[in-house]
């Protein structure tokens, strides 16, 4: 099986051109290949299939071989792949709201539906940095979901290991709970993650996000995917911490999500509310599995 190395911001996984051959058991396939020991080592396995509805679909199972309907730096790493590689191109442009067009665009189905992306070429003519319409974020608890008594969880409170942490949560066709903190370097993520991640209020597990608010333009956030661990970015999770962000006052629409990983930038856009995720996408290598 050939396969293809490719991170945003260092979330990194492994792709496969599912155009060109088929995966059996890409559930089994994830666990053993994302294992950073004794496979290629990575976040996850994204599959880029073809599509009815759109110029590729992509399929993406975390590092313990569960299925998400939904990876941010994912899709960018997609698009690239898609574009880079002559799976397909159009001729359409990318119109991002009070910032600008990029030159061409794609289609990408997901779990989450078809998204489009806007692709910006470098000198090379490969795509350098990619723009995603994320959709429009969910905020009904019901939906995330959460298990709550009231419509929206904003600045719930979440007793978790002795402690009260104030939660926000918001899908972005996946989980994602948000915890605002004026202390980044005091959270045990590695402890709290795996303990939020499989609380009891989240039916499918969650992404959880500690965050600090550098200004109204600015967040730093820390991960803990769910399924992965701590990771050193996640696209959806950072649009979900931006429209946190806005919800409970800590920060403006337009903003830059500092990650250990790299910057994003997000637009959360009052025209037409949807989240816009702004980012590098970048191919590292090539190999070959033993089926």
């Amino acid at each position: 099986m050939k396969f293809t190395k490719m991170h945003g911001l260092g979330n990194d996984y492994v792709y496969v051109d599912c155009f060109a051959q088929t995966i059996e058991n890409p559930a089994e396939l994830a666990v053993r290949i994302s294992d950073r020991h004794f496979g290629v080592g990575s976040d996850g396995l994204i599959l880029i299939e073809p599509s009815d509805v759109a110029e590729a679909r992509m399929r993406m199972f975390n590092a313990d071989g569960s299925e998400s309907q939904m990876c941010g730096n994912g899709i960018r790493c997609v698009a690239k792949y898609v574009y880079d590689h002559n799976l397909a191109r159009t001729e359409s442009q990318f119109s991002l709201p009070d910032q600008g067009t990029f030159p061409t665009s794609l289609r990408i189905e997901t779990g989450r539906g078809v998204l489009t992306v806007g692709l910006e070429l470098g000198g090379d003519g490969r795509v350098s940095r990619v723009c995603v319409n994320m959709g429009q974020p969910i905020l009904e608890a019901a939906q995330v979901p959460v298990a709550a008594d009231s419509e929206r969880v904003i600045n719930m409170p979440l007793p978790v290991d002795q402690q009260e942490l104030s939660m926000t949560c918001v899908s972005m066709g996946n989980p994602h709970a948000v915890f605002f903190c004026d202390d980044l370097q005091g959270i045990d993520l590695a402890y709290l993650g795996p303990i939020i991640e499989h609380h009891a209020l989240f039916p499918q597990r969650t992404n959880v996000h500690f965050v600090k608010a550098d200004g109204p333009g600015d967040l730093t956030v820390k991960t803990w995917e769910r399924g992965s661990g701590i990771t050193l970015a996640c696209g959806t999770g950072a649009c979900a911490c931006a429209v946190a962000g806005v919800l409970v006052g800590r920060c403006e629409r337009l903003v830059t999500a500092h990650l250990p990983g790299g910057d994003l930038q997000l637009n959360w856009c009052e025209e037409d509310n949807c989240v816009y995720m702004t980012g590098p996408a970048t191919e590292v290598f090539t190999g070959h599995w033993p089926k």
